[in-house]
């Protein structure tokens, strides 16, 4: 049977640390029909020059400047002719090399499927599974409690997918993936560790920022009510975890 085309989609900024690994990554898969793009913010610390050793093995290159994160992924999802998509951008990989090949064997023509995230630290050392531990099941009301599936281990297919929202600056992808989750039919939870996080990122260092978008994409979705309801489970959640890894650590 026809193997579905896959758009793997990179974004990066000045990350000659990271961005090789990440390529390496994407175009050592097994599964061979993949779409490789690297949107690129006009680099200028050597990025761009690792990105060029591999161009044989990019189907599309695009490096000028940007507006900010969001507004790079929009222009590699502009250009995306595949089947599926993902967003594997700098210091994230796939978590083995079959990875890709894993996860469309495991049922025909989902509308999404996904995967568990490992997560790992600057030196590249596991910090484990993700505090969110996927759903058996996902769909819209999965995301009620927090962000269920990282936009790294979620196969989407373009057809359901839109635009980034330019209005968010730092949770926009949990907006983009609810919204392609309400037009969703059919979701395969693959049972597999798809994914490795490169933890950080500005979402992490503007946290309050990020807080705030959440709750406003999530009333958007759930209602005011629900929503208030949702985080203040989220909130006992929360102490509840500090608590046990404070006690660990003690």
């Amino acid at each position: 049977m026809k193997q579905p085309l896959l758009s793997v989609i990179t974004v990066v900024y000045n990350n000659a640390k990271d961005i090789e690994r990440t390529i390496r990554s994407v175009v050592n898969q097994t599964y061979q029909n993949i779409e490789y793009i690297i949107i690129d913010g006009a680099s200028t610390d050597g990025t761009l020059a690792i990105i060029h050793q591999y161009q044989n093995q990019i189907a599309k290159i695009i490096s000028e400047p940007d507006q900010g994160i969001y507004d790079a992924m929009n222009k590699g999802l502009k250009i995306a002719t595949g089947d599926y998509v993902i967003f594997m951008n700098s210091g994230d990989e796939f978590f083995e090399k079959d990875t890709v090949q894993k996860v469309f064997s495991s049922a025909l023509n989902a509308d999404i499927y996904y995967g568990e995230t490992e997560i790992i630290n600057e030196d590249l050392v596991s910090q484990g599974r993700r505090r969110h531990q996927i759903p058996k099941k996902l769909s819209i009301n999965s995301f009620k409690y927090g962000m269920s599936v990282c936009h790294q281990a979620i196969y989407i297919k373009r057809s359901l997918i839109s635009s980034y929202n330019p209005e968010y600056k730092l949770s926009a992808d949990i907006d983009w993936i609810l919204s392609a989750l309400s037009k969703a039919t059919t979701t395969i939870n693959t049972n597999l560790y798809v994914a490795k996080y490169l933890i950080g990122g500005q979402s992490k260092q503007k946290h309050h920022q990020s807080l705030i978008e959440r709750y406003q994409i999530f009333k958007k979705y759930y209602g005011f009510l629900p929503n208030v309801f949702h985080h203040f489970i989220i909130a006992i959640k929360l102490v509840g975890y500090w608590l046990i890894h404070r006690k660990t650590n003690d």
